[in-house]
């Protein structure tokens, strides 16, 4: 039986057995965080004093050079993690997934709580009838919106919540992962994502909103992010070999 005191109520730390969730390299502890970009390079620890080979500028470069503390050419280039830096937060994650492929899956998830939104909406009378009058135009146009906001961020959180993966994205290879560890998103984070992503749309501009928010990867730098992966510091990864 652990000695370990379980985490307190509402930290949102991922379980240990998270299949996603990223381990330290060799060499760091669970202790020193999962790495970021703003992380000291040396894992907190003192860093050795700089040494550029042969002298102050020489052989391998000046303190920005090949030969300088990050090795390589500087803190973004070379050696290191993922891109250069020693932690980099994609370091040990799959490849980012493709944003065509990303946008593809939302349209198969639009088109299937679309299904689903029309089935309630006509359930319920909130779209059966046209009427005229301003008033009752407005009321059912608000309807409509409603069950759409809900039903649109309710699919997103539980499924991202559970498995990181919409049926759009499973269909097509791909998964929602924390940029910080790799894990699975919590609930929280999941409903922040939809609400992000799915209020505006459901309530106005949607096709606008659509394509500025979840169009935003395709010149996002260097993660491929939309606006609703930025809120939530979330990534898209490949879930194919």
């Amino acid at each position: 039986m652990s000695s370990e005191p379980p985490p307190p109520p509402g930290s949102g730390e991922q379980p240990e057995d998270d299949p996603f969730r990223k381990q330290p390299p060799p060499g760091q502890s669970e202790g020193q965080g999962p790495g970021s970009p703003y992380d000291t390079p040396y894992g907190g620890s003192q860093p050795p004093p700089p040494s550029y080979g042969g002298g102050p500028y020489g052989a391998g470069g000046g303190p920005h050079g090949g030969g300088g503390p990050y090795g390589g050419g500087g803190p973004y280039g070379g050696g290191g993690g993922t891109g250069g830096y020693p932690d980099d937060p994609l370091a040990g994650m799959p490849p980012l997934a493709d944003s065509a492929k990303r946008t593809l899956a939302r349209i198969i998830d639009m088109i299937l709580v679309g299904i689903v939104v029309a089935l309630v909406t006509w359930a319920f009378g909130v779209s059966e009838y046209q009427m005229n009058g301003d008033k009752i135009s407005a009321g059912r146009s608000f309807a409509q919106s409603l069950v759409a906001a809900v039903l649109f961020v309710g699919y997103d959180t539980l499924l991202i919540a559970k498995s990181g993966q919409t049926l759009g994205m499973k269909w097509l290879g791909m998964r929602v992962a924390n940029l910080a560890d790799g894990a699975t998103p919590t609930a929280q984070t999941s409903l922040l994502r939809a609400l992000v992503l799915w209020v505006p749309f459901a309530f106005c501009c949607a096709c606008i909103w659509t394509v500025i928010c979840g169009g935003w990867s395709f010149f996002d730098k260097p993660y491929k992010q939309g606006l609703h992966d930025k809120a939530a510091k979330t990534v898209v990864v490949s879930t194919n070999p």
